[in-house]
């Protein structure tokens, strides 16, 4: 079925409302899963939002907590997200991130003790219509086995990297597992085999099963041992900055993934000068590439496509899922 993005915001601000949210938290809250589905990442938005009401139901999220600073220097600043609202959280620290940048020139913000933020590329987003570079990233639980391991030791941590652009910001979310869990039991729900390998079978076969690999946990990581090394990296620069937990600190249980540590970093070019359209050549010269076995994009041209028609249409939802959420 097809919900209206107005429908769908109200109706999880309705919901927010009621499990003790403040007004304008909650329309925000709501507001950031329905910007999910609108751009079509449908495993983080209303499909995650059963596991949010429940998180909120088992203590690991606060809804009445907020981010405080702990400590800054110039640009840097370290912030304790107190276990709020992931989303929120993260929200406010780019939001943090941005001023900086706009008083500076860059302005990194590190949060620790926060929950999951849902989708990272709204946050790259959130920097790019600000007209500043985004650059943010988050640990999460053990979920991805280094390379050479079968046992899950890393997390599929999120990078996001956004550049403005008036013609259709470029924007980069990727996680440092070829096909996040979230993408995984869609596809087995969906039937679906994976386009390429995503990890392991219980043979140890690289397969694109999505359900074997899931039952497994062996996901394989982007680029093999790139991806691997990336994900450590990513962690090590995260819990560092922000002060906060590595990923072999957090609950492995996804109900109970609590105090992440997260990354957000805005840059504005402005103040230096020089090209100001040199992300709309880039592009130009991406989409004269010959074709080849299917259409050249760049970042974020999708999910631009995506959101023009759902905002049209109507975004897609389980029919199942949205009656369970109506029923909240």
């Amino acid at each position: 079925m097809r919900v209206s993005y107005a429908e769908m915001a109200a109706v999880l601000t309705d919901v927010l409302n009621r499990r003790g949210f403040d007004p304008p938290r909650a329309q925000r809250c709501a507001e950031l899963f329905a910007d999910t589905d609108r751009d079509g990442v449908y495993t983080h938005g209303v499909e995650r939002f059963r596991r949010f009401i429940r998180t909120i139901e088992n203590g690991v999220v606060d809804v009445q907590a907020r981010p405080r600073r702990v400590a800054a220097h110039g640009a840097l600043e370290r912030w304790d997200g107190c276990g709020g609202p992931g989303n929120l959280n993260a929200h406010a620290s780019m939001a943090r991130a941005i001023a900086l940048a706009q008083a500076n020139g860059i302005g990194c913000v590190a949060l620790a003790n926060t929950n999951h933020w849902m989708r990272g590329g709204t946050y790259g987003w959130q920097a790019a219509d600000a007209g500043v570079i985004g650059l943010c990233w988050t640990n999460t639980l053990a979920n991805v086995p280094p390379w050479g391991a079968a046992e899950p030791r890393i997390g599929n941590n999120p990078l996001i990297v956004a550049v403005p652009r008036a013609a259709g910001h470029i924007v980069l979310d990727i996680a440092m597992s070829q096909f996040s869990v979230g993408a995984l039991q869609s596809y087995a729900a969906r039937g679906e085999r994976l386009p390429v390998a995503g990890g392991y079978d219980g043979d140890g076969h690289l397969s694109t099963d999505p359900a074997a690999i899931d039952a497994t946990r062996r996901l394989l990581p982007i680029g093999f041992w790139k991806g691997s090394g990336l994900a450590v990296l990513l962690d090590a620069a995260a819990a560092t900055l922000a002060g906060g937990r590595a990923t072999h600190e957090i609950p492995t249980e996804p109900e109970r993934e609590s105090s992440l540590s997260q990354v957000f970093i805005a840059i504005d070019p402005a103040p230096l000068g020089g090209p100001q359209h040199i992300a709309d050549a880039i592009v130009d010269h991406l989409h004269a590439t010959p074709p080849g076995d299917g259409a050249v994009r760049y970042p974020g041209e999708r999910t631009l496509e995506t959101r023009r028609r759902n905002l049209a249409e109507g975004i897609p939802v389980r029919e199942s899922t949205w009656n369970w959420v109506t029923s909240l």
